[in-house]
């Protein structure tokens, strides 16, 4: 099986929604936007899952099927960070894939010239919080009550990378196209 990172493609709306379908809790990782069909899978590809100055995201591809994303939003180069973030299909998780495709887009932003990554997990997901910690993100503390999905709220773990952070000699996905 060839797996590696990419960016996405109107091709893979259908990976997409197949995704949706497959993983309900994934719906919280799209921000309550419902992907029902090939047309919205293929609008959250342009408008979400983009790469452009200020937002970039790869698809994580396994045998040329889309089956997860590692992305970075709020690039801002001045002060030289970013927020990643990254999600699985249900068939593809506890195979160290995720960690692997941060520790590229972590390798990627560096070279980029970003400095510090931050990311965050919803406490109760501590499979999430094993892939940052995979990928030597190191737990900076938690922001109480941060997120909210519907009436609950909930408390998140804070992660950070630092371009000066050891690099442990681990497998990153390859970034292709």
């Amino acid at each position: 099986m060839t797996v590696q990172l990419r960016p996405w493609s109107p091709a893979d709306a259908p990976a997409l929604l197949a995704a949706c379908r497959s993983t309900p809790d994934l719906s919280r990782q799209f921000s309550g936007v419902e992907i029902a069909d090939e047309a919205q899978a293929v609008d959250h590809i342009a408008t979400v899952l983009r790469s452009d100055s200020s937002t970039r995201n790869w698809a994580v591809v396994e045998d040329d099927v889309a089956v997860g994303n590692v992305g970075l939003a709020a690039i801002e180069y001045r002060h030289g960070t970013a927020w990643a973030h990254y999600w699985l299909t249900d068939h593809v998780r506890g195979r160290g894939l995720a960690a692997e495709g941060l520790r590229a887009v972590a390798r990627w932003a560096f070279a980029a010239g970003l400095f510090r990554l931050e990311l965050g997990h919803r406490l109760d997901n501590p499979a999430s919080c094993r892939v940052a910690t995979a990928a030597g993100f190191a737990v900076e503390g938690t922001e109480r009550q941060k997120l909210r999905y519907g009436d609950e709220r909930f408390d998140v773990e804070t992660h950070a990378r630092l371009a000066t952070d050891p690099v442990a000699a681990a497998r990153a996905l390859p970034i292709g196209g």
